[in-house]
């Protein structure tokens, strides 16, 4: 999950840099290209945020930054709109020519804008998804709005935005004025997904429903509810990076199944050091997240060891059960159960007033339905006992431990 760090050059010879999100130990199931907002950079929180999400779920993301942005060449003001969207496609020849051809672009606000013009020049691409993205690139002359007579007569000016200092020439804005989104949309044949916050102030809402109603399907609207236009809740993100994974399995060719590299094991476990406690889990075919509470310095993305260690004995349980009342063809409708874990005292223990003395417990409540008599219940309650993991935590356990070099 930690981005590689990746350089490429442009059309203009300048050098970009690009953080490449790969999932962890498997290969990815498609690649796909972020497009951060007007005068962000690769770094930025939303971009981070949602590329880990992707990668989380099998789709490698490569994030990078724009012309005279970030870790990238050049100068800022000597960039525009059309420069974006030349860096957008330099940045797929990369990919198509180290790892393989993107399926999928996402641009956040002018990115998203810069997206919608350059998948008309990448065959590969078959999946776009905008984030707070203006239906015209000129929406962004509200920016500098204070400033845009002294651009004019002067050719350019110095503003501000986000606190940040960018010089803004008047071949900028003039760039800004491309064709209408409205003339190719309709045309571009690409499956959409427009992402959008009803309460975004910078972008409003209404651009999402301008490029809504220019696009021909497939394309689908998702509702941000109480998001900023930055994207800058943690959770939205995450939803976003969530949201996109499912929707793209629709429109994107997947790899086929391919198992993950575990060295052979089968169970592996990755903590990074700038993850705080947030835990990557792989078993050949699946991915897992493990974490600890926010109270404890966790970020809460994952259920913690011990959730994961109950919800081995609880779903070894279920499994257990199912299986038994299929074979005595028992009508079990429905099992849950509920887990808790505690230290407590041994009551046989000769000084139990000890911490020494203490030992885990878990307690397994078991909920049946079905039309059981009372003597299948009580004949399930004796089978979960019997339960693999249940024989396996009763049993005197051995833990070998060895440091691989």
């Amino acid at each position: 999950m930690n981005p590689k760090r990746v350089k490429f050059q442009n059309s203009k010879g300048l050098e970009l840099s690009g953080d490449l999100y790969l999932p962890l130990e498997r290969q990815p199931k498609f690649y796909a290209i972020f497009a951060h907002c007007f005068t962000c950079s690769k770094n930025f929180s939303a971009v981070t945020r949602i590329s880990k999400s992707l990668s989380n779920e099998g789709i490698a993301v490569l994030s990078f930054d724009f012309t005279g942005l970030g870790r990238s060449e050049g100068e800022f003001a000597e960039s525009d709109f059309s420069s974006n969207i030349s860096d957008l496609l330099d940045a797929s020849s990369f990919l198509e020519k180290n790892y393989a051809a993107p399926a999928m672009l996402i641009g956040h606000s002018l990115g998203g804008a810069a997206v919608l013009y350059a998948a008309q020049s990448l065959p590969s691409v078959n999946a776009l998804a905008t984030i707070g993205a203006p239906a015209d690139p000129l929406h962004v002359r509200h920016l500098f709005q204070n400033k845009l007579e002294d651009i004019l007569e002067n050719g350019q000016a110095k503003v501000s935005i986000g606190g940040r200092p960018f010089m803004i020439s008047k071949e900028f804005l003039d760039n800004l004025d491309q064709q209408p989104i409205e003339s190719f949309l309709k045309d571009l044949k690409k499956a959409l997904l427009i992402l959008h916050s009803p309460q975004d102030e910078i972008v409003g809402i209404e651009n999402a429903e301008k490029i809504y109603k220019s696009a021909w399907h497939p394309k689908s609207f998702i509702s941000l509810d109480g998001a900023n236009h930055l994207v800058s809740n943690q959770a939205d993100a995450e939803y976003i990076g969530q949201v996109l994974s499912s929707w793209s399995l629709r429109y994107v060719d997947q790899q086929d199944k391919i198992e993950n590299d575990t060295k052979g094991h089968p169970v592996m476990v990755r903590l990074s050091a700038d993850a705080g406690f947030t835990t990557e889990i792989k078993t050949p075919f699946h991915h897992l997240t493990a974490d600890e509470p926010l109270e404890v310095g966790g970020k809460n993305l994952g259920p913690t060891p011990y959730d994961l260690l109950m919800a081995s004995l609880g779903s070894c349980t279920v499994m257990t059960l199912r299986m038994y009342a299929e074979r005595k063809k028992w009508p079990l409708e429905e099992v849950r159960v509920y887990l808790e874990h505690e230290k407590v005292h041994r009551k046989d223990s000769e000084k139990p007033e000890k911490e020494s003395s203490k030992v885990s417990q878990f307690t397994r409540k078991i909920e049946l339905e079905g039309d059981l008599d009372s003597d299948q219940r009580q004949r399930l309650l004796e089978i979960a006992n019997r339960c693999p993991v249940h024989r396996t935590l009763e049993e005197e356990i051995l833990i070998q431990t060895l440091l691989v070099s």
